[in-house]
């Protein structure tokens, strides 16, 4: 007699327990119901975004104003002010985000401030669902090997920014942060084709990358006004992505003016 037919199974714990397969089916099944039990109401429940109940968390003109605007002189005329609410990221700040993604900083940083007291004191106001409503995907990161940086926007200079990134060692001699020198020399937006898997999507001279960037980003719900992606290659003409990656950095927690006499996570 086999010692498979020695085993006799006497309950379904016992048959997992010697059935490999059925156990990680088992398991799969068991993940994928948890899973949607909890995620499933956020999409319907309204109090998952703050914004519902506390509508001034989000820019009363987004998508019915632009950002901001260029002349041809160059000279920037901003419809919105830090505190005025969440909005889209500028044309200048969506490229620092994507060089932020490339470059890896969401592995050692995380964009979500939990409700703790030691993390508010630490690093601010914790963070609403509401504030990543238009980051696709979203940072919010699981690990810490740097600060969190959801607050960082404004707590330093352009110029101590532009050095830490430099030279992280210079301004914080125990950093294990890398330097990134390249970014200073390096356009934002190049004029370059697009290829994938050796098919050319878009030539070069076909307008900006960080406009179509933008025009993807209006197809899946980020409401970016016309004169929002027109100023697109004025406000990045002549910006390294050094540039741009201070001015993600920096808004990065601005957007919102919190009440703090007010509840909004019960």
């Amino acid at each position: 007699m086999s010692d498979r037919a020695k085993v006799r199974v006497k309950s379904l714990q016992e048959w997992l327990e010697v059935n490999v397969w059925g156990l990680l089916i088992a398991t799969a099944l068991v993940l994928s119901v948890g899973g949607l039990v909890e995620i499933v109401p956020l999409f319907y429940l309204k109090g998952t975004m703050e914004h519902n109940a506390f509508p001034e968390i989000v820019w009363d003109k987004a998508g019915q104003e632009p950002i901001v605007t260029v002349d041809e002189a160059g000279k920037e005329q901003w419809n919105w002010q830090p505190g005025d609410g969440v909005r889209p990221y500028t044309a200048l700040e969506l490229a620092g985000r994507d060089i932020y993604q490339r470059e890896g900083c969401y592995l050692c940083h995380s964009q979500m401030i939990r409700p703790f007291r030691d993390e508010k004191e630490r690093y601010g106001h914790y963070s609403l669902a509401s504030e990543s409503m238009f980051d696709h995907p979203f940072q919010w990161g699981s690990k810490r090997t740097g600060p969190d940086l959801a607050r960082v926007g404004g707590k330093y200079s352009n110029d101590w920014q532009r050095q830490h990134l430099y030279d992280p060692r210079a301004l914080v001699p125990e950093s294990v942060m890398p330097g990134y020198p390249w970014l200073d020399t390096t356009a934002a937006d190049p004029d370059r084709s697009l290829r994938v898997f050796g098919f050319t999507l878009w030539p070069a001279g076909t307008g900006s990358r960080m406009q179509r960037h933008m025009e993807g980003l209006r197809h899946v719900g980020v409401p970016y006004t016309d004169a929002d992606i027109a100023a697109a290659e004025r406000l990045l003409d002549g910006k390294s992505e050094m540039d741009a990656l201070v001015a993600y950095l920096q808004v990065l927690g601005t957007m919102v003016a919190f009440d703090d006499a007010k509840a909004y996570r019960e």
